[in-house]
């Protein structure tokens, strides 16, 4: 039985991302016998999802829908909150105590430090929020309530796919109560909002603001 292409649009971005991260530390290992720098590893993972969104482009309808620009407002306060949230200092039993890090800054001259940060930053803020939410939001979400997911209208969406999807998004993340917490939020600004773009926001904000927030405060740990 084929996957319908409804469905790997939304399916492989995402999975090439997880499957790259899993093998971040061979394909760094691998890079370092190459004598190239193991920080390419993210370039290669980060480009591997753009290029898999940039050829499913036209798949995404529920794209061409764009929000209010006050819509935008409530998203960008909606990711400040997440991002509030997400820092806090969290237990090990709550998911703490990550040791996965991204140091831009370990081995490398100032010049290229900026680089490797401009480029961790951009691929969380930019990249990742848009892959993401057509895959738990779009997809996941909606498959919960319909197989023909696009049937599903965003403000339709029960509270069983609607909490069910939050969960496995949790699960997705090593803090996994903090993303338990963004997972409703987007996925309530999705129903609320009735278009992908405004959890899409609310998504990159959070990441922009990690992002700046972790360079600032050198926490690695949660890059």
């Amino acid at each position: 039985m084929s996957i319908p292409r409804t469905v790997l649009s939304r399916l492989l971005p995402f999975a090439a991302y997880i499957v790259l991260l899993a093998l971040d530390g061979t394909l760094a290992s691998a890079l370092e016998w190459l004598h190239l720098n193991p920080k390419f590893s993210y370039v290669i993972r980060i480009s591997a999802v753009i290029a898999l969104l940039l050829y499913f482009w036209r798949d995404y309808i529920e794209l061409t829908t764009k929000p209010h620009v006050s819509d935008y407002l409530y998203a960008s306060i909606a990711g400040a909150i997440v991002f509030i949230i997400w820092i806090f200092p969290y237990p090990a039993w709550l998911g703490g105590g990550d040791t996965s890090t991204f140091n831009p800054y370990a081995g490398e001259n100032p010049l290229a430090a900026m680089w490797w940060a401009s480029v961790r930053l951009m691929g969380a803020a930019m990249v990742v929020p848009l892959m993401e939410e057509l895959f738990w939001r779009s997809y996941v979400m909606r498959w919960f309530d319909k197989a023909d997911f696009l049937t599903v209208s965003p403000e339709r969406i029960s509270g069983y796919a609607y909490v069910g999807s939050a969960c496995l998004f949790a699960l997705e993340h090593h803090l996994w109560l903090a993303g338990l917490f963004a997972g409703l939020v987007y996925g309530e600004l999705y129903k609320t909002y009735k278009n992908l773009w405004v959890p899409i926001a609310a998504h990159a904000v959070t990441n922009a603001l990690l992002g700046f927030w972790v360079l600032s405060t050198s926490q690695w740990s949660y890059w």
